[in-house]
């Protein structure tokens, strides 16, 4: 027996499924000075990732960062941007489809897999309401940020949690917070490296450059430090490295305050003159190649060891689409499926 009112839920439709969604930081829509301005804003008025007293750091961001810096990432991003768009949006599109490939496969059915950015486009509204639209309620929300920090995965289950504000049904959902101990992402970058190494020969020192934070955040409680150097002693003990190869820095700071160290950029400066001429960098809290592994890293860093005596400076790009890395992502994605 039905009340009045009742909906029934055992209707003709196709039945509610579970589905995928794949998240990284964002990009600009075009290389040019407004999009970037309009990008940069989004991007640096979340307080998880520049923890200053809001009235002041509106001051500072919209009198000065955003008059001056749109410009010049700008030109930079115009290095960068293919035919495709940026290398980011690229990478990320192929591991959309590479992650469902393998899961549509896994369990023989058409799992819906779709990529949101936590600034710009497509953004994580409009991927949230793609999932909606082919009747998923069972989503697995996986950033694809390796190591956890709040500035990343923090904010993008805000962001997350925010869309469901304005939604009168939940879906179940999974969220994923870190995977920089997953033994296939471990081998993944261990592959890569020995790839590498394979071709190039063993360098003079084997840097692991990751993404840096004020060091107040470390202080504060934010684990990211640590989940770095786990991943970095994690593929040295797999590959049986030996400890006095490998190092672990931090690269694109921004602003005066202290942040991770060692830096990247000073390392790599000091490295020729203690007889360092031979380096090879890998950024494995980056899971796809973007302005600063590719700018900063490829081209600024190069230049600053070779401008200081360094001799051989190698890049290895980062996991981005290659097959180990989507079978990484498939089986993390897929634990909830």
């Amino acid at each position: 027996m039905k009340y009045q009112g009742q909906t029934d839920y055992d209707h003709k439709g196709p039945s509610p499924q579970a589905g995928v969604l794949l998240c990284n930081l964002g990009t600009p829509d075009a290389p040019k000075t407004a999009e970037l301005r309009r990008y940069l804003k989004e991007f640096l008025s979340d307080p998880r990732v520049v923890e200053v007293p809001r009235l002041l750091w509106w001051m500072i961001l919209n009198l000065i960062i955003l008059r001056i810096r749109p410009r010049r990432s700008a030109k930079l991003y115009q290095t960068v941007w293919s035919d495709e768009g940026s290398p980011l949006m690229v990478h990320s599109k192929a591991q959309v489809a590479g992650v469902k490939a393998l899961l549509d496969k896994k369990f023989n059915n058409d799992i819906p897999v779709v990529l949101g950015m936590r600034y710009g486009n497509p953004s994580m509204e409009v991927a949230i309401q793609q999932l909606t639209d082919m009747n998923v309620r069972n989503i697995t929300v996986l950033p694809l940020y390796p190591q956890y920090s709040g500035a990343t995965t923090g904010s993008t289950f805000d962001a997350v949690a925010k869309v469901f504000t304005k939604t009168r049904w939940v879906p179940e959902l999974h969220f994923v917070g870190s995977y920089h101990q997953s033994p296939l992402y471990i081998e993944a970058l261990c592959d890569s490296i020995q790839t590498h190494i394979d071709k190039h020969g063993m360098p003079d020192k084997l840097m692991f450059s990751y993404h840096g934070t004020p060091e107040r955040y470390l202080k504060n409680g934010d684990p990211y430090h640590c989940f770095c150097h786990q991943t970095t002693r994690l593929v040295r003990e797999k590959m049986g490295l030996d400890e006095n190869l490998i190092m672990t820095t931090f690269q694109s700071r921004f602003g005066r305050e202290p942040w991770l160290q060692p830096y990247t950029d000073k390392t790599l400066e000091a490295m020729p003159a203690d007889g360092i001429k031979h380096v090879a960098v890998i950024c494995p809290g980056f899971s796809s190649d973007c302005l600063e592994t590719i700018e900063e890293i490829d081209g600024e860093g190069r230049e600053i060891f070779t401008e200081h005596g360094g001799e051989s400076f190698h890049y290895i790009p980062c996991l981005n689409a290659q097959p180990a890395h989507l079978q990484a992502l498939a089986e993390i994605a897929g634990k909830n499926l």
